[in-house]
């Protein structure tokens, strides 16, 4: 069909990979086009729908990106941060664009990111969450308003197994307030707090997280002034939010130009 967007998955078998199914089937024109796999998993050389059950795809599972990249316009990544350059490499070979929905890239990762960028179009994003993304303009709307005087806290929660901390999202957040702040993340995040401690330093930007259950995510930034406390909140509550946000990541990045874009440029908030 000349109008379908053909699109590989990157991490099928993952919560996310499964919620991507399910998303690309509510998505008109949308066709999957490819799928991986870790080379460990059970799920190598089976049908893309033999993990979480359903109709048959008549696409194969790989081991390798490049196999399953081979035939997309647009790939999703939703891996590990040690599968990234090979993801990176597979789609610039094969001229397909890519959505990074992985987190927890050191910096050698997203020197990969954006030396590959420079070649393709890429999306990197920590969170595909349409909602989160707004929230994290309106975050660095607020830094702007509310000068230092109100301490800056990120509390963020997700489930048990989640392997990085604070999240993705978290480190999104706190760049966006240190945006509107006009400081730099590095110089005034605190992401640890044990014994005497001393008093909050001013301007500050805190980090606090949690982890248990099957908690999806939940992300909030609160300014605490002196009598009055402002919070902003994200609540997921189905990783459909994600998948959805993943699809119109995708839609959004084929035909574009290379280089280096993200959810604000999706949504159209880079420079509002």
């Amino acid at each position: 069909m000349p109008n379908e967007l053909r699109i590989a998955i990157l991490g099928v078998t993952g919560r996310m990979g499964r919620a991507l199914l399910q998303a690309i089937d509510e998505l008109p024109g949308a066709v999957l086009a490819g799928a991986s796999a870790s080379a460990g998993s059970q799920w190598i050389g089976q049908d893309a729908a033999a993990p979480g059950g359903g109709k048959s795809r008549g696409v194969i599972i790989s081991s390798d990106a490049a196999t399953a990249v081979r035939d997309a316009q647009v790939a999703i990544d939703f891996t590990l941060p040690a599968a990234t350059a090979e993801n990176l490499a597979a789609c610039a070979a094969a001229r397909c664009a890519l959505v990074i929905g992985t987190t927890g890239h050191d910096t050698q990762g997203q020197a990969a990111i954006k030396s590959t960028a420079a070649q393709m179009p890429v999306i990197l994003a920590p969170n595909t969450s349409l909602g989160v993304n707004l929230l994290l303009k309106l975050a660095e709307l607020a830094a702007g308003v509310l000068d230092d005087s109100y301490d800056l806290e990120i509390f963020e929660a997700h489930h048990r197994h989640k392997k990085d901390a604070p999240s993705g999202t978290a480190l999104a957040l706190g760049r966006a307030v240190a945006v509107g702040r006009d400081v730099s993340l590095d110089e005034v995040a605190e992401y640890a707090r044990h014994g005497a401690t001393g008093e909050r330093r001013r301007g500050s930007i805190g980090f606090s997280v949690f982890r248990g259950g099957d908690v999806v995510g939940d992300h909030t930034v609160t300014f605490a002034g002196v009598g009055e406390r402002v919070e902003l909140t994200h609540r997921a509550s189905d990783r459909m939010a994600f998948a959805r946000g993943a699809m119109r990541a995708a839609q959004w990045l084929h035909g574009k130009p290379a280089g280096l874009y993200s959810m604000q440029d999706v949504l159209g908030l880079r420079d509002r």
